[in-house]
């Protein structure tokens, strides 16, 4: 599994993933050029990337999703 966490994911827990499971594929979009991009069109970028989201955002994500 391909994974994509974005700026509201939790940095802590996103370097807990990385410590204990150095083999995961996981970018975080603020280190893509989906910077500050939309949810919709990151949404979109995701699909075609085959990645999953990892995000805590309930306020605008759900609109998308």
């Amino acid at each position: 599994m391909r994974f994509a966490a974005d700026e509201n994911f939790d940095g802590r827990i996103l370097n807990g993933l990385r410590a204990r499971l150095p083999d995961l594929d996981i970018v975080r979009v603020q280190d893509t050029e989906m910077a500050a991009t939309p949810d919709e069109k990151l949404l979109m970028w995701l699909a075609d990337e085959g990645r999953i989201l990892l995000t805590h955002d309930v306020r605008t994500m759900p609109r998308f999703v």
